[in-house]
């Protein structure tokens, strides 16, 4: 039978057939997802969205290890966080099959940078396979998961947006039991002391010719001939936009590309008259096939930087034949289109704080989250973001460092559990005197509403404990702890206002569910009365998508789009808004 399904959901499908027990990881665009499709399959395997990635990655190799067939799942820059035990369990290995599935994000649709997955298994001497399509990304689940069996080493699967996100038909399978033997003990197996590790060392190096072995037989790599003179060697993704970009060429296709099939490349070479590498992001084959001493064109005419795409490599292929580009009518609209940048939401509960927030010079360290967004006009109340929790530990960075100007940090509720609490446990431990806003709006809101050790839920659906974040900041030692509703601007200027010029560290928890995610909140709409309304455009300062304008004339807003949350009533100083609840 087969299926429409998009990338993450065929991970997912390949998992249950693969006979995989127990999924695990944490929400990150765009591997997502692979869980959230998963739950399907919960009567046979377990899931859990962990507190962070190197959580969820110990959590499935302690399966593996065990002799249970698993996988983790991550975008690109949660494998950062997963880095430590992912570089030592390489040495380890695994008795259970266990494939990291890692989602990269060229061209940064919703990611603070760009990566190359590929970097970490060259690094690890790990295997890695890299599906262009929902078929493979389903197939090579189990192909992953054998190989890792039979050479105990953990196996990446790496996808990319464009894999994860794009949906086509999948021929769909049964799924295939694996039984575990349980742990067996064996201290120089699984003790990472210096004299046992020495040993492992050695065995990682041994793998990796065996490896290398399977890359020239594996059915994931193929060799399709066409016109010898032009010979493109491509590596996930980039497979589909060159079938269309040069559908007369001759293709040697990775599915499985690490360990390199240095034998098959210099079959292919030798078959062809001139070699070109396509790949996303770094150029990590062109370097290798460069260094067997083949010549090929990679990073002269193909873009490192940013998503590939069919027009792209339509300009590849125009600079390689020496010829100018010809773009179609469409691309050069495309060009002519209003950018539409994202907004918080009508009635989002982050706006109070960001709007409070103006009333104060401060600097304000930011987070990974929907709260980015405070960054933009008009709001403007977020200075710096670099990682998730970094807008705790930069808050104390900057008050240690002798900063002027008082110190804020935010962060969402769910980033505070993935990598916050260490932060707040610094700023108590070494006597800091910054102000921290956790924004609590009840679930993990920017990936699509995942459940966290906050909101008393489980990825499974079953009731759990629901840690609280005054609880933690008691126990890291904060003394200044408050929590507060965002909506009553009032009461929020007023604890911010305290807080910001307490002569110690402090704690805020703005606490109100999502809007989108928690509908019992919305109100009826409000309106303005043109005729009370003065034109002072004060409401048009909480940057709410709800309350149009256009120059010269009198705000209004948008039945449509209004959520009732009364802000905007707040901040008139004429009376001129009017409804919501208290019609």
């Amino acid at each position: 039978m087969a299926e429409l399904l998009s990338g993450n959901a065929a991970i997912a499908r390949g998992a249950y057939e693969a006979g995989a027990v127990l999924a695990a990881g944490y929400p990150g665009t765009p591997s997502t997802e692979i869980l959230e499709n998963a739950v399907k399959y919960k009567d046979d395997i377990y899931l859990e969205w962990a507190p962070n990635e190197k959580v969820a990655l110990e959590v499935g190799a302690a399966a593996a290890m065990g002799g249970t067939r698993s996988i983790v799942t991550m975008k690109h820059v949660g494998l950062n966080v997963a880095a430590d035990p992912l570089m030592t369990l390489a040495y380890i290995g695994v008795e259970g099959g266990l494939v990291i599935c890692v989602a990269d994000d060229p061209g940064m649709h919703s990611s603070q940078n760009e990566q190359d997955t590929r970097n970490y298994a060259k690094f690890a001497r790990l295997p890695i396979f890299e599906p262009s399509s929902s078929q493979e990304a389903k197939d090579f689940i189990p192909m992953a998961m054998e190989v890792s069996e039979k050479h105990k080493t953990p196996v990446i699967l790496r996808s990319t947006t464009r894999v994860s996100h794009s949906r086509s038909l999948v021929e769909l399978g049964e799924r295939k039991e694996h039984k575990s033997k349980g742990f067996q003990k064996d201290v120089q197996r699984f003790v990472t002391v210096p004299a046992f590790s020495r040993q492992m060392r050695l065995k990682v190096e041994k793998r990796t010719p065996e490896l290398k072995a399977e890359t020239e037989s594996s059915p994931a790599n193929r060799i399709e001939m066409g016109d010898k003179s032009l010979g493109i060697i491509a590596c996930g993704i980039t497979y589909q936009y060159v079938k269309e970009a040069w559908p007369e060429a001759s293709v040697l296709k990775l599915g499985f590309s690490q360990p390199w099939p240095d034998d098959m490349i210099k079959k292919f070479a030798g078959y062809v008259e001139k070699l070109l590498v396509v790949e996303e992001l770094d150029p990590l084959l062109e370097e290798h096939i460069k260094a067997l001493g083949i010549k090929c064109h990679g990073r002269d005419v193909v873009s490192g930087i940013g998503e590939l795409s069919i027009s792209s490599l339509r300009e590849s292929r125009a600079k390689l034949e020496g010829r100018p580009v010809e773009k179609y009518a469409y691309e050069n609209m495309a060009d002519k289109l209003p950018g539409r940048p994202p907004v918080l939401c009508a009635g989002c509960p982050h706006r109070g704080v960001f709007y409070a927030l103006t009333k104060h010079d401060v600097v304000v360290a930011g987070d990974i989250g929907c709260y980015s967004l405070g960054a933009f006009k008009p709001l403007e109340r977020l200075d710096i973001i670099l990682c998730m929790g970094g807008g705790v530990s930069m808050a104390h960075g900057l008050d240690k460092a002798g900063e002027k100007k008082k110190v804020v940090g935010i962060v969402g509720d769910s980033t505070f559990f993935h990598s916050g609490i260490t932060g707040l446990l610094d700023i108590a431990y070494n006597k800091g005197k910054s102000t921290i806003i956790v924004v609590d709006n009840r679930t993990t809101a920017m990936t699509g509403h995942q459940d966290h050790p906050g909101t008393g839920r489980t990825l499974m659906g079953e009731p759990t404990v629901e840690a609280s974040i005054e609880d933690i900041g008691r126990a890291c030692g904060i003394k200044r702890i408050r929590t507060l509703n965002p909506y009553d601007q009032e009461a929020t200027q007023k604890a911010l206002d305290e807080e910001i010029n307490a002569d110690e560290a402090s704690l805020v928890i703005s606490k109100a569910p999502c809007i989108l995610h928690d509908r019992s909140g919305v109100k009826p709409a409000f309106e303005i009365d043109s005729e009370l309304c003065k034109n002072c455009r004060m409401c048009l300062k909480l940057g709410c998508p709800a309350i149009e304008a256009s120059e010269g004339e009198k705000p209004a807003i948008s039945s449509i789009l209004c959520t009732g949350c009364g802000l905007c009533r707040q901040v008139c100083k004429f009376g001129a808004i009017s409804g919501g609840e208290n019609e």
